[in-house]
């Protein structure tokens, strides 16, 4: 599915408000958790960059320990 600005706003309306139905034009998704809601703006995020030529952001965090 070809994500849009549009789309991206309904979710952060929906998740702002505390709501887990979100309407996108004739469809209407219903998430299980806010945790999965995130999700879903991570990847129209990733999307919307891709489409428009730039590379997602990424971040890995390493945590050490000796073991001691």
């Amino acid at each position: 599915m070809a994500w849009t600005q549009a789309d991206r706003e309904a979710l952060e309306r929906a998740l702002a408000r505390g709501e887990r139905r979100v309407t996108f034009g004739d469809k209407t998704v219903e998430y299980r958790s806010v945790a999965e809601l995130r999700a879903a703006l991570r990847e129209i995020d990733a999307s919307l960059a891709r489409d428009q030529g730039r590379t997602p952001v990424r971040q890995i965090r390493l945590t050490t320990d000796k073991g001691f």
